[in-house]
């Protein structure tokens, strides 16, 4: 297995492991800060948190790069592979916080996301280092799962003109390849109004897929 997808596996067996003995497990590899717990509980913890990232990010934290050759063209720098890591982490948060109801803080949390993936599409060279060609696809983002938690929350929280536009740009952004099943999640979670306003995007799918 790569050193990321280790890095991801090593993140989230600490997530499950009980704060009482997640000390004796990585005490001595990492600090273990004993309010984190209580810090997480608060209403903003999860957006105050994809903000400080999504702020690093575009800093630079995690940019890092070496000298490219035909030996190690497929390798990925620590620097990239932290960022996924922490990306994907980010986003189970989000799937997390929308699953039990903080629809806007969750929906904000998730655009602040989207929004870092949007500038390493737009050829920005600050965020991650890809050795080969890049892009936001790289990181392996789960869309299935990501828009069954974003949409709901994007219905509880936008009018209908705004639901049916941020779904169009989300899945041309994101899912092109499947656009008529993730028009069919977005209208499943819409209320009238929304469902109205979505009416156009699924004809139009409909008409290129023959449907």
């Amino acid at each position: 297995m790569s050193r990321g997808d280790l890095l991801i596996i090593a993140e989230r067996a600490i997530e499950l492991v009980p704060r009482v003995t997640l000390q004796a497990l990585v005490g001595d590899y990492v600090h273990v800060e004993d309010g984190a717990s209580e810090a997480r509980a608060t209403p903003n913890a999860l957006l105050d948190e994809v903000q400080k990232f999504h702020v690093d990010s575009l800093a630079g934290r995690y940019f890092e790069d070496f000298e490219v050759n035909s030996r190690n063209c497929t390798e990925q720098s620590r620097g990239t592979d932290a960022f996924i890591a922490q990306f994907k982490r980010l986003l189970r948060e989000c799937i997390s916080a929308a699953d039990s109801g903080q629809y806007e803080v969750a929906r904000q949390a998730f655009e602040l996301l989207f929004g870092l993936l949007r500038h390493i599409d737009e050829c920005h060279d600050d965020v991650i280092f890809f050795a080969d060609e890049g892009g936001s696809w790289q990181l392996g983002v789960d869309w299935r799962s990501v828009f069954a938690a974003y949409f709901p929350c994007l219905a509880k929280t936008a009018a209908a003109a705004d639901f049916a536009s941020t779904v169009d740009q989300m899945i041309e952004d994101f899912a092109r390849h499947d656009r008529p099943q993730y028009l069919r999640s977005a209208h499943a979670v819409a209320n009238a109004a929304q469902r109205v306003a979505l009416e156009p995007l699924e004809w139009r799918a409909a008409d290129l897929t023959g449907g």
